[in-house]
């Protein structure tokens, strides 16, 4: 099953306590790009500057990225610049250079227009609506904002969220978009004002899937080494994506796996600077991550031989 990102691509230069890099693939296009591509192929709509390596787009078409809708556009491409504290929790936006991305006006290629999945990365919310417009019948459609969006184009994401399944965000941007400070009942107002779900991504705390009658929570994966947290977010939209068009099946049970394969990358993208660390790793990797995952939340509930409850009626007889 066809799956469509829509997003940024980018050259990132970032540095952290633990190393920097110049000019390096970013953007929220690549990384989920880069991700998603491990389980199922994808097509990719961005634009790049004439500046942009070419050999960094043969790498993703090496990956089997369909780059049938990256504009290649005469200007510089878009740079961001970035600059982690020790926890790597917190980050200073030293540069952001637009470039060609500031007129970015995403086309959708008629063989991109019947996809079946679709993910719409961190851009205005009027052009990810422009993007539904171009598409035909999607099963599913998950898409991303920022908190700048949420200040500044309100009612036009809003009306984003009517037309949406999933949304996508961290725990900061649910705040801020429902005005409620905690994580759940913000999750609650994001189902009600339209997606019928909303996945709140908690960074080292692990993320949260919200439906309105079911809620399911998997933790971080526990690290020896992270490099560098850039892109985190995107990879693990890469992954949940991934699995739901490689598996075509949106059920309760597969969205919980969805969040798990998410998580999974999330992980992967944080071991290295930029992409390379999805590079380094295939199928058989992110399945065995998968597996370490399930062994980290296992456990079996001993069984009721009559203690506890017998336990629990002398407890109520007490009080």
């Amino acid at each position: 099953m066809s799956l469509l990102v829509v997003g940024s691509i980018a050259l990132d230069s970032v540095k952290t306590p633990f190393g920097e890099r110049d000019d390096a693939l970013g953007g929220s296009a690549v990384f989920f790009s880069s991700a998603a591509s491990i389980l199922h192929p994808v097509q990719l709509v961005g634009v790049v500057g004439d500046d942009y390596p070419a050999h960094a787009l043969e790498q993703l078409a090496g990956r089997g990225v369909d780059l049938g809708g990256v504009e290649r556009a005469e200007g510089a491409s878009f740079r961001w610049k970035g600059e982690y504290s020790y926890d790597l929790q917190n980050r200073e936006t030293l540069e952001t250079h637009l470039g060609v991305f500031a007129a970015f006006d995403p086309q959708i290629p008629e063989e991109f227009r019947d996809a079946r999945y679709v993910f719409l990365g961190n851009i205005d919310p009027e052009l990810q609506l422009r993007v539904l417009d171009q598409i035909h019948e999607p099963a599913l459609v998950a898409c991303d904002t920022m908190n700048y969006w949420i200040h500044g184009k309100r009612e036009i994401l809003l009306e984003l969220l009517q037309r949406i399944d999933v949304l996508l965000v961290n725990d900061a941007e649910a705040r801020e978009l429902s005005g409620d400070w905690n994580v759940y009942r913000a999750a609650r107002w994001i189902v009600d004002a339209g997606p019928s779900m909303v996945v709140v991504k908690q960074g080292v705390y692990g993320a949260v899937l919200y439906e309105s009658d079911r809620l399911f929570y998997i933790p971080a994966f526990p690290l020896e080494e992270v490099f560098d947290p850039t892109g985190a977010g995107d990879a693990f939209a890469g992954g949940f994506m991934g699995h739901l068009a490689r598996t075509d099946d949106v059920s309760p049970d597969n969205l919980r796996r969805a969040m798990v394969y998410g998580s999974a990358m999330g992980s992967f993208a944080v071991e290295r600077f930029s992409i390379d660390r999805f590079n380094e790793i295939g199928a058989a990797e992110v399945t065995a991550r998968v597996r370490e995952f399930a062994e980290l939340v296992r456990f079996d509930i001993e069984p009721d031989d009559g203690r506890l409850s017998a336990t629990a009626s002398a407890a109520e007889g007490g009080t």
